[in-house]
């Protein structure tokens, strides 16, 4: 039944309790989630109880996906499945509907290393609830899990009887499953981890994580593993790992005890009942990558491609190289990790699996002996970047040996992605991470050929493949900074080949990837030996649907900050500087006008009389664009000759200057030559230190000795002529200005900066806050960002046609 809209939200979740979810218990408080619902279990803590759903409550009629977001930041920000054991559902309801989202289907975000979760829910603004929302949203629309109390009574009761099951009502052990095997992970590396009696740097060295452990302990029942094919088992009091036949013929093993005599171990699994059913065991082993640490991830690709883009990349396989290419094809993932790219492949006699961990090949073995379409002699343990191919199996040397079986050699990957360098080491406040390709035998012996591109481990499997393999077919997954990156020029110089098909998709798509920018699947004939110069690939939506097409270009011009430099003048005068940093869109957070240098590895602009439009011109380019996920690595460029005779464009990009957030000039610092008012005009109570900016507007900065402006500006003695969406931009800002300075103990030199600090405050940190309580000035900063946005898409389509981008 629906509820009254003016319902308070204690009530409202009182109601649905009562209504929908009276045979269960909502009465335990988790964290900060709103609603909660288990099973009566009042022998059991709140944080081994098994509960069915976590949920966001909200009065009125809300956005059901943002309040599926909003919970999922709370939940990740305060690590709540660290606490408690999580739901099989996490849902959101207001006063007419409530929809669910199956947990396992969103658990992965909250492993993700590099997500600031340092945001506050219910800002339904910031990047982070944007990239939340997409995965949200995704999956509500492929599962439909929404009901409206109305009209979906029946189905929505029907749905809680079939799916709340409490026919287990007394348990005093938790179940696990795909649901929880990682949070209980996250237990049991506190508790038991500590008492085993192993040395975890050589273990590491050895390619042996913490999770086999842990693996060897879930899928064990009465402490003797079930799998033998784990690398790690437990036998009763200890384990045993890399059982193998020694040269006498029989098993011998490693062994591994606990420091306390078992106790921790025995005490922790009594309150867990394993092993997991075992419609479970083939999908936890599949996802050892999920138990795999960040660095190791990194290093070794151990990142899970999902389902439907493995699905799809077969698809486009069999678009290029026909209906019956696995037959006429040979298939090689020298990547492979637990050889999830590899399902759906057919022919088990061409395919070939690689990995560097032997761990990874006992499962890939594992799971042939439960249906998986390989050949155990197939699969193998090598270490692609390091061993000399002689250790490759003879099957798969004949091949890469025959010219003519070569060319119908198919390398299938989706490589580690890892780089040595930091957001942090650009910033000045880090180093590069050591040792990413510093291990690998062939770094320096690529570097001679691609230079700067041997710091990516992907680009060292697409060189030595390239190298090492001969007229072959290389399938990839991988970003396209191989492509368009500033530093894969001498790549681009040795990897010639000629480009087939491809698609991108979101790169938050993969399991532990965050960010909006593009993944691509690429097919390349590596016998046809072409430069890159564009290669064009289709869109694919969150739910495998194509939108569109995207091309990128290898042969691009000299980039924007070659061009800026030219206009670069340190000698004097200087009104404020200028952030160059790194070419595309992802950088362009790091754009910014100050007083002073920073610590940034990067050019500083410095503006004055003589440089106010060209360095303009740059700032406002690169912001006027909305970045996306499809433009994130797009370069911007050193432009044609067009925008020197648009007067119009120029001074547009002046007004969209001045009035930009990311103008950053502060009289706190130092004398503020950015007012763009004169004291009349905002009713200053005094004297501006300066009025350099006005006086350059309308034409009156005196010219010194033989010193001459831009050609556009030698001798100008007349105002700047600014477009009709610019002028709407001044307006605003002058209705601002003036409201600020009619505030008590105002700053007369005040920058747009500094009014943006008065009105909206800083935190203890020291960052300027995102709102203001004074609703006029929430008004008139609304106002000036609206014009701004509107004065951008103006200059949009210049950007391209000056070849600033390409399109």
């Amino acid at each position: 039944m629906p509820y009254h809209t003016n319902i308070r939200e204690e009530e409202l979740k009182n109601k649905v309790a009562k209504d929908y979810f009276e045979l269960y218990d909502c009465t335990q408080i988790i964290g900060n989630v709103d609603f909660y619902v288990a099973i009566h279990q009042s022998k059991q803590e709140v944080a081994e109880q098994e509960s069915l759903l976590w949920a966001e409550a909200k009065k009125g009629s809300a956005d059901i996906y943002k309040s599926l977001v909003q919970l999922v930041l709370t939940i990740g920000k305060a690590r709540t499945f660290d606490k408690y054991l999580p739901p099989d559902f996490l849902g959101a309801f207001d006063t007419e509907k409530i929809a669910f989202i199956p947990y396992n289907s969103v658990q992965e975000v909250f492993y993700l290393n590099d997500f600031n979760w340092n945001v506050t829910p219910s800002n339904h603004n910031t990047k982070e609830f944007r990239i939340i929302f997409e995965k949200v949203k995704s999956v509500l629309d492929a599962n439909t899990l929404l009901y409206f109390f109305d009209k979906d009574e029946v189905e929505l009761k029907k749905f809680i009887s079939n799916n709340f099951v409490v026919e287990n009502f007394g348990l005093t052990k938790t179940r696990i499953d795909k649901n929880n095997f990682i949070t209980i992970y996250n237990k049991w590396l506190q508790t038991v981890k500590p008492t085993i009696s192993a040395n975890w740097d050589i273990a590491k060295k050895k390619g042996v994580i913490d999770g086999d452990f842990y693996l060897a302990d879930l899928l064990s029942h009465e402490n003797i593993t079930l799998k033998e094919k784990l690398f790690v088992v437990l036998k009763s009091t200890k384990y045993e790992l890399n059982r193998h036949l020694d040269e006498w013929g029989a098993f011998t093993s490693s062994s591994v005890d606990f420091n306390d005599k078992q106790v921790a171990h025995t005490q922790f699994w009594n309150k867990y009942e394993r092993p997991p059913r075992e419609e479970y065991w083939d999908y936890i082993v599949e996802r050892r990558d999920l138990l795999v640490p960040q660095d190791v991830r990194e290093r070794k690709g151990s990142f899970f491609t999902p389902q439907i883009w493995v699905e799809l990349s077969q698809k486009y396989l069999t678009d290029t190289l026909g209906e019956d290419w696995q037959d006429e094809y040979y298939v090689w993932d020298c990547a492979a990790g637990t050889g999830n790219l590899l399902a759906g492949l057919t022919n088990k006699y061409h395919i070939f699996a690689s990995t560097l961990d032997k761990q990874d090949v006992e499962v890939m073995r594992d799971r042939i002996k439960n249906g998986a379409n390989l050949l155990e002699d197939h699969v193998f343990q090598f270490d692609f970047l390091n061993d000399d191919f002689s250790k490759l199996p003879e099957p798969l040397q004949k091949i890469i040996n025959d010219p003519e079986k070569r060319k119908k050699l198919v390398v299938y990957i989706n490589p580690p992605y890892a780089e040595a360098t930091t957001a942090r080491t650009v910033t000045g406040t880090g180093e590069n991470k050591s040792g990413v390709t510093k291990g690998q035998k062939i770094t320096e012996h690529y570097r001679q050929k691609i230079n700067s591109a041997a710091n990516e481990i992907f680009a060292l499997f697409m060189a030595r493949i390239y190298d090492k393999i001969p007229d072959a077919k290389l399938a990839q997954f991988s970003t396209f900074k191989f492509i368009q990156g500033s530093n894969f020029a001498k790549f681009r110089e040795f990897f010639l080949a000629n480009y087939l098909k491809g698609f991108i998709v979101r790169a938050d798509t993969f399991d532990n990837v965050n960010g909006s920018f593009p993944i691509g699947f690429t097919i390349w004939d590596l016998s046809q030996k072409h430069q890159i110069k564009k290669v064009k690939c289709d869109i694919i939506a969150n739910d495998g649907k194509k939108i569109g097409k995207k091309t990128f270009y290898g042969n691009l011009p000299l980039s924007i900050n070659k061009w800026i430099k030219l206009f670069d003048n340190k000698n004097g005068g200087e009104i404020g500087v200028m952030e160059n940093p790194g070419l595309d869109f992802q950088n362009n957070k790091f754009l910014n006008i100050r007083n002073f240098e920073g610590t940034r590895h990067v050019n500083y602009y410095s503006f004055n009389s003589k440089n106010i439009i060209q360095g303009s011109v740059y700032f406002t380019v690169r912001l006027a664009i909305k970045p996306t996920w499809l433009n994130d690595r797009d370069q911007f460029l050193a432009p044609n000759k067009k925008w020197k005779k648009d007067i119009e464009f120029q001074n547009d990009c002046l007004a969209f200057t001045l009035f930009h957030g990311q103008n950053r000039i502060t009289s706190e610092e130092g004398t503020n030559h950015w007012i763009p008012f004169t004291e009349s005009e905002v009713n200053a109570r005094m004297k501006f230190d300066s009025n350099f900016m006005t006086k350059f507007i309308q034409g009156k900065l005196k010219q010194e000795g033989n010193e001459t402006l831009l050609d556009t500006e030698k001798h100008r003695t007349t105002p700047l002529v600014f477009s009709d969406e610019a002028k709407a931009v001044f307006e605003a800002g002058l209705e601002l200005w003036k409201y600020y300075h009619a505030q008590p103990n105002c700053n007369v030199n005040a920058s747009l900066y500094d009014i943006r600090a008065h009105f909206q405050g800083r935190s203890k940190s020291g960052r300027m806050q995102n709102k203001s309580d004074d609703e006029r000035y929430t008004q008139l900063i609304s106002k000036l960002r609206d014009t701004l946005k509107i004065l951008a898409q103006k200059i949009e389509p210049k950007v391209y046609d000056y070849g600033f981008l390409k399109g």
